[in-house]
């Protein structure tokens, strides 16, 4: 029976009846549902000391030692955290850490396969399977979802270079199959016939940036489409009529990087009416304005602050508010202020922590304090992957169901915490009218103390993920030589 399952919903109360019990508990009945899972203990001979008979058989094993609970999972820090009153936002919160805090301080290991740390091993095998499934034939319900294919084509190609996956076999496939979203005017839309979005646009040129097949981009019309969507007042529109909103500023500048297009703006741009020249003009102050008193980026000026952002900026307010999207006791990282974790934000907040370093120029004091990043890796290895021999793909929290979009996010998130990226501040921001600063990066894995405190082994690594494109990092260094010599 799960230590979970109780009317009292006081999460101090949880912690403190889990360190009680004994550390090592029977499956049960409750437990039926994972057919592939195995019990963490069997009852065979191995679990006795000398000869099974004359009495040493009687003598229980010596179980190795569990390692102790990282400071943030103590009942006395859990205490701190508590809170009184009662609402819909604290009910919801108080289910989330009654699921995860079994994962999370040992209690319920069972159906993994424990690091030396005794955290669970990356399941490295099952997810690379879970991802190669995405493009096989999907269920019907998918159908929903069509116009953004472009996304699972990056989101799979992504995620496997993370585990080190070869995806050569799929770069031929993945040609035929954009190639017909390409629009003569530029751009991709999610599906043939359908209309250029910087959305469907950046996840198509990201996946063949990863396959190497860049060649297939019609980069003039490309440069000509975006200069449709930049406006007057800085920001950059989803689509010619759509939504203006800092993703598709985001967007926009990551295919103008990757593609190596000219800075300046195409003689048609509605933005040329306002004196605009190029396409970073005024997008400071524009982003500027999406800053909001909590100190977080929302996405476009009025709106709420919401995780995933980039001089323009309150910076001590975006620390502190980025600081506070890490959750207790999860670990990981939530959307929005009084929302419930959500591995995704691993990445969307948790590779904030780069950039913003970077941003700065030097790491601020005590910067190791900013965030936990040994609580995230606990959070993403303990709760967001499935017990079970067979059972890939990772998930938002363990109430849910793994996707392709959580698996990707979460390997970005294990990337931005297990390794150290760094920004060469020295190295030149633009050349002959083209964006350089997001080929400056570099970066390095752990060292095997860094891995202690993250309490990972050597098959728990995941590959670099670039901290401003979210592809592997060989991927970017062979987009910028292609196209080096910046001819359209």
């Amino acid at each position: 029976m799960s230590p979970l399952v109780r009317k009292d919903d006081d999460p101090r109360n949880t912690l403190e009846e889990l360190l009680q019990q004994s550390r090592i508990e029977e499956l049960t009945s409750e437990h039926d549902g994972y057919e592939d899972v195995e019990p963490a203990h069997s009852s065979t001979a191995h679990d006795f000391n000398g000869h099974p008979f004359p009495g040493n058989h009687l003598q229980p094993a010596r179980t190795q030692a569990k390692p102790p609970l990282p400071p943030w999972l103590q009942a006395a820090t859990l205490g701190l955290f508590h809170e009184d009153l009662t609402t819909t936002t604290t009910q919801a919160q108080a289910k989330v850490t009654k699921e995860c805090l079994p994962h999370l301080t040992g209690q319920d290991t069972s159906g993994f396969e424990l690091n030396s740390h005794g955290l669970p091993h990356l399941r490295r095998t099952q997810h690379a399977a879970f991802l190669h499934a995405q493009f096989e034939p999907l269920p019907a319900p998918y159908v929903a979802i069509d116009a953004s294919r472009p996304w699972f084509f990056y989101w799979v190609l992504s995620g496997l270079s993370a585990l080190g996956e070869d995806i050569n076999p799929y770069r031929e496939p993945l040609i035929a199959t954009v190639r017909p979203l390409q629009n003569p005017t530029g751009g991709f839309g999610g599906g043939h016939g359908q209309l250029s979005h910087c959305a469907c646009s950046y996840a198509t040129i990201l996946a063949l940036t990863i396959a190497d097949a860049l060649h297939v981009v019609d980069r003039r019309a490309t440069w000509h489409w975006l200069g449709t969507l930049k406006q007057p007042d800085g920001g950059f529109r989803m689509a010619i009529g759509a939504e203006e909103d800092i993703r598709g500023a985001y967007c926009a500048m990551t295919m103008l990087t990757l593609l190596n297009l000219p800075l300046e703006l195409p003689p048609d741009s509605l933005a040329r009416t306002a004196g605009l020249t190029r396409f970073t003009d005024k997008l400071g102050e524009w982003i500027s304005h999406c800053q909001t008193y909590e100190g977080g980026i929302a996405g476009a000026p009025t709106n709420e602050a919401h995780g995933a952002i980039p001089r323009y900026l309150d910076v001590p307010a975006l620390l502190a508010w980025l600081a506070a999207r890490q959750t207790q006791p999860e670990g990981g990282f939530q959307g929005r202020q009084e929302k419930l974790v959500d591995a995704c934000y691993s990445h969307w907040v948790g590779g904030c922590w780069a950039l913003i370093t970077a941003a700065l120029q030097q790491p601020p004091r005590n910067s190791a304090a900013l965030w936990n990043r040994a609580a995230l890796v606990r959070y993403l290895l303990t709760c967001c992957q499935q017990p079970g021999k067979k059972k890939g793909g990772m998930r938002d929290k363990p109430s849910t169901r793994p996707d392709a979009y959580h698996t990707l996010y979460s390997l970005a998130g294990l990337s931005h915490a297990q390794n150290v990226f760094t920004y060469n501040a020295r190295a030149p921001t633009t050349g002959e009218g083209r964006s350089l600063a997001a080929f400056n990066w570099a970066a390095r894995g752990p060292s095997k103390e860094e891995m202690r405190e993250l309490g990972v082994d050597e098959e728990d690594l995941v590959n670099f993920v670039h901290p401003v494109f979210v592809i592997p990092m060989a991927a970017v260094e062979r987009a910028r030589q292609e196209f080096e010599d910046g001819t359209l």
